[in-house]
């Protein structure tokens, strides 16, 4: 399977956003990446409900919507609401994983869960069936530009083993990190889908340089 580019708009020029909407759509881009902190689960800060319905009105790639929060039960139906068509949250995040999976499914997203660098991907292992997607964090979440964990290659490894041993279609996406210097090795490990933001938008070509990592 050809592999996806979610770019992060959280690098993206916040008073340009219709423009940085109308060229990911023109673009090579998959999904375009949302970053939801609420200064508690991560020490930042960065946008809610409002912006992404107003990039859901432009967007005419699917909304892949990461959630750094905590209690994020309490929120999952104002997020598709919202347009959130892939919902991400966090395994440390959740009391209960299992009920929190199935709700994101029965509001008609597709489900995901993120681990942070520290948390082994075996604590996953009872939940694949319910996961279209994993999320590796392969940098501490909250904040943008951070150097890549070299350890995440192993981890990405045995995630992709985990889920040829279930047999499910759990698809594995990174962030953080991520760029041209170690796209094709994390391929090579069994990622698919690579959440990139600082190659991109602070590329002169933000455009070219997506088509460029789809090359790849």
């Amino acid at each position: 399977m050809k592999h996806q580019i979610a770019p992060s708009i959280l690098n993206a020029n916040f008073l340009r956003l219709a423009e940085v909407i109308e060229m990911l759509n023109k673009s090579e881009a998959d999904l375009i990446h949302l970053d939801i902190m609420d200064g508690v689960f991560v020490p930042n800060l960065s946008f809610g409900f409002p912006i992404i319905s107003q990039i859901k009105s432009l967007a005419q790639k699917p909304l892949d919507v990461h959630l750094m929060i905590t209690e994020p039960d309490r929120y999952l139906d104002r997020f598709r609401d919202s347009g959130a068509d892939l919902l991400t949250v966090h395994y440390e995040a959740c009391d209960d994983l299992k009920k929190t999976l199935t709700t994101i499914r029965r509001l008609g997203m597709k489900s995901s869960v993120s681990v942070k660098p520290a948390t082994d991907v075996e604590v996953l292992a009872p939940y694949l069936e319910l996961l279209d997607m994993v999320l590796i964090m392969t940098v501490e979440p909250g904040y943008g530009g951070q150097s890549f964990i070299k350890s995440s290659f192993d981890k990405v490894k045995k995630l992709s083993g985990m889920i040829r041993s279930a047999g499910t279609p759990t698809l594995i996406e990174v962030d953080g990190g991520v760029g041209k210097n170690n796209l094709v090795l994390l391929k090579e490990a069994g990622a698919s889908i690579f959440v990139i933001g600082t190659s991109i938008f602070k590329s002169a070509d933000p455009e070219g340089m997506i088509r460029e990592l789809k090359g790849l």
